[in-house]
Order: C-alpha cells, then sequence, then structure tokens
C-alpha cells in the first residue's frame, strides 16, 4: 500500500486527520496481508537504521513509539522469518576457528593504500520490497575501479545470498591471492562456510568496527545510489522483474556508462580498460604500532637514508 519513493503512511495519516494506531488496526482487519508487509516494513527500517544491534524488545517499543501497537511476539516472530534478531559477536576475535564462535576480523581496508583493481572488495546486502514480500540483494564492489563485480538476489537473508554474489565476483574477476574482502560484522559475513570460501581463494577477510558506519562507507554509497536512480524509481512485478532490471542496470548502466567523478569522470569498465594499459604495484598497508605508523615499504635498517 506504501509505494518506494511516494506518500508515507505517516504523511496521509495527517492529511486524514486520524492517528496511525487507528489507521494500522483498521488496516489489519481489511488486509491483513498488507497491514503485516507494512509491519514487517518498519521493522527493517528500524533494524537497518540501528545496524542490527536492536533486540525485538526495542525494535517493538520504537515501533510503537511510531504509532504501531503491535505485539512483542508478534514482532519477534517477524524479526526470526526475516533473520532480523540481533546477534551478540565477541570484539575482535583475530581467529579462523568458527566451529563455535563467530569470529569478528581485523579492519585491514583502513590500513590500505589501493594502487589498482581486485586489491580490495566491499560488500554489503540490502533489502527490497515487492508488493507481497520481501527479497534481498548482495553486491560485492572493487575498491578502486567502483564496479560491481559480483551480485545475488535471494528471499532469504543468509549465508548463502552473500556467498552467491562472492561466487559470482570470483568467477568473474579470478583475483590473485592476497586480495582484502571487507564487510560488516553481519553474521552471513562471519559464517565459518563464508570464511572458508574466502580462504580457498587466498582473499583475506577484514570487517568493520563496531558502531563505525563510516567503514565500510563506499558501498554504503553505492546502495544509496542504486536506491535513488533505479529502485524507487520502479514497481517490480516480482522477483523475476527485480532481477531482469538489476542485471540492467549494475551489468549495463552502471558499470558501462555512468560516469563517476572520482573516476576522472570515467564509467568503471572504462576506467579498469585504462588501468589495463599501465603497471601498477601492489597495494601498500600501514600497521600503527606504539602511536606511531608503521608502512611495509619503509626500510627498518638504521643505516638507510630517507
Amino acid at each position: 500500500m506504501q509505494a518506494q519513493g511516494g506518500l508515507t503512511i505517516e504523511r496521509m495519516c495527517e492529511l486524514g486527520r486520524v492517528s496511525r494506531a487507528s489507521f494500522y488496526r483498521h488496516w489489519q482487519q481489511q488486509e491483513p496481508r498488507g497491514e503485516e508487509m507494512e509491519v514487517r516494513a518498519q521493522i527493517q527500517q528500524i533494524v537497518l537504521t540501528h545496524r542490527g544491534h536492536y533486540g525485538y524488545r526495542r525494535v517493538s517499543r520504537e515501533l510503537k513509539d511510531q504509532g504501531l501497537a503491535v505485539n512483542h511476539k508478534r514482532v519477534l516472530r517477524l524479526m526470526q522469518e526475516d533473520n532480523l534478531l540481533a546477534v551478540r559477536r565477541r570484539k575482535f576475535i583475530l581467529t579462523t576457528d568458527a566451529r563455535h564462535d563467530l569470529p569478528v576480523y581485523l579492519n585491514l581496508a583502513a590500513r590500505m593504500q589501493l594502487s589498482g583493481i581486485d586489491q580490495l572488495w566491499v560488500a554489503d546486502i540490502t533489502y527490497i520490497r515487492l508488493r507481497e514480500e520481501f527479497v534481498y540483494l548482495a553486491v560485492v564492489l572493487d575498491a578502486f575501479s567502483r564496479r560491481v563485480v559480483g551480485w545475488a538476489v535471494d528471499d532469504c537473508l543468509h549465508a548463502p545470498l552473500a556467498m552467491a554474489a562472492l561466487r559470482k565476483a570470483i568467477g568473474e574477476r579470478r583475483p590473485a591471492p592476497g586480495l582484502v574482502h571487507h564487510s560488516d560484522r553481519g553474521i552471513q559475513y562471519a559464517s565459518q562456510e563464508y570464511v572458508m570460501l574466502l580462504r580457498e581463494h587466498g582473499i583475506a577477510p577484514s570487517m568493520s568496527r563496531s558502531g563505525n558506519p563510516y567503514d565500510n562507507a563506499l558501498c554504503e554509497s553505492f546502495i544509496k545510489t542504486l536506491k535513488q536512480e533505479e529502485i524507487y524509481t520502479r514497481q517490480y512485478r516480482d522477483r523475476a522483474d527485480l532481477e531482469a532490471h538489476m542485471e540492467q542496470f549494475l551489468e549495463q548502466y552502471y558499470n558501462r556508462q555512468r560516469l563517476h567523478s572520482a573516476l576522472g569522470y570515467r564509467s568503471p569498465e572504462a576506467f579498469e580498460n585504462l588501468l589495463r594499459t599501465e603497471q601498477f604495484p601492489a597495494a601498500q598497508m600501514s600497521f600503527f604500532r606504539h602511536e606511531e605508523i608503521y608502512r611495509s615499504d619503509v626500510g627498518a635498517s638504521s643505516g638507510r637514508t630517507a
């Protein structure tokens, strides 16, 4: 009932001079499926706003503050169905043993100085609301060229969705060992299966710091562009229709035609074609020790001159 990019229910209630609680009670009686989709949409938005740290009790309270009198048991059920429950994660576990705990990996991306493609990939997941269901889009971008190197759509927010996007990226690019893969701390990226797939191809995992949304700003900026220029401009019939438009936008338009100011007003494909004619060194990485910065390209010998 609420079109993407259209008039919000809050605004319609203001214009009709009715409370949101009364509207939702009436809507639930008349159109239970439509009302449930709206409640799920509000839950999705709250979870995304708080970056997955809110449990069902806090979500229930925020829904109540927004005018939705939703029972907390119902919120719990919907969050379980959409795999949105908050997961407690250990804070900086520098280990690859995921048999009992979900590891959180060091933020390597913040220490890198990129000089070419396939040195750093960034990944994220977003949700897209269709008429009567949600689907999820996982993307993988090359941080140097801004190119979408992998993507996948699924109706379940789980590790296989993220893995499908990663497999597509690996199949398309066939990166050499040493590539760094950066993501948030979501359970999909911390799962044992996902990390094993990275390790199989010599890719090092990197994760954002807790509570810092700017660590994966490049991918989040891309998702904002995707929603503004594609998702919010259409009404998709179903998942097949969505996937067809995603392929057209990502593969044909974004990668091959859309100009980026950061790339000298070139498309990602044109920028990469230009890079292939030149030689680029490997990525450099900085390390922090005793409040000083040590770089891999700086000699340790005291006899070396500056």
